[in-house]
């Protein structure tokens, strides 16, 4: 299991969820690096996971200062990144998502800094500590594909993520630094818990495996797998694409 032996890894939101899922993937596979994120209690319990493959600083992505202290802490500890996971998104904390009649422009501007803006500037920032070569992973989300009810926003800055692997690859391309984009489907990460409550927490899971025609929620050792991927030389002929990994949600029609 060595695909990745001796690459330097960051991984923004690697703390929990899909994130920790590639952290995971990454260490099976030899990298070593830095994992990201907010939460010092959930930082310190994935690293405890983790072992000594990776290390942990605390930081907001939605902050470039967070971002410049990350990416050379990186570089004193490791040398130069390999490979660069823009993981970090998703729900704001305190703004549940919502139908346009609900949405001010705070909730707007918020959703869009955590998923679109700071996906745009942690690729900036890490330029200069970047391997030529270099892979760069961008998270996006099937729900840029289909819409769900409440998700316009998030939908729209996840579709703009996925657009940006094809013209940051064209930026790129002197540098021979691949970006690519990974949208997950439905992933059972307790990422449900904060936008379904929890009396109807099963039911909505339920809702998602039963419009997936694998028959089940996705887990994000099934996107640390894929990650791995598009990290390792495998992939050295794919840049500026999607992969969806999302059991055939977006492309398969489920006729009952």
């Amino acid at each position: 299991m060595t695909k990745l032996k001796n690459k330097v890894a960051v991984i923004t939101g690697g703390n929990s969820g899909i994130g920790f899922g590639i952290a995971e993937a990454f260490k099976n596979e030899g990298a070593i690096g830095v994992i990201t994120g907010r939460n010092q209690t959930t930082l310190d319990f994935a690293l405890s996971a983790l072992g000594a493959a990776f290390t942990g600083i605390k930081g907001d992505v939605t902050k470039n200062n967070d971002l410049d202290s990350l990416f050379k802490k990186t570089a004193d500890q490791y040398g130069k990144i390999d490979v660069l996971v823009v993981n970090a998104g998703g729900v704001v904390d305190g703004m549940p998502m919502a139908a346009i009649h609900d949405v001010t422009e705070e909730n707007y501007d918020s959703y869009m800094d955590l998923n679109l803006k700071s996906a745009y500037f942690t690729v900036q920032r890490a330029l200069p500590y970047l391997n030529d070569g270099a892979s760069i992973i961008l998270i996006g989300s099937s729900a840029a594909h289909r819409a769900a009810p409440g998700m316009a926003i998030y939908g729209a800055a996840k579709a703009a993520v996925i657009s940006l692997a094809k013209g940051l690859s064209l930026d790129l391309l002197s540098r021979k630094i691949r970006v690519n984009a990974l949208s997950p489907g439905s992933i059972d990460t307790p990422v449900f818990g904060k936008i379904v409550p929890q009396e109807q927490l099963e039911q909505v899971k339920q809702m998602w495996v039963d419009i997936t025609p694998v028959g089940r929620q996705g887990l994000p050792a099934d996107i640390g797998k894929a990650a791995v991927f598009l990290a390792s030389d495998d992939s050295e002929f794919i840049v500026g694409t999607e992969i969806l990994s999302d059991g055939g949600m977006t492309n398969i029609s489920l006729m009952k």
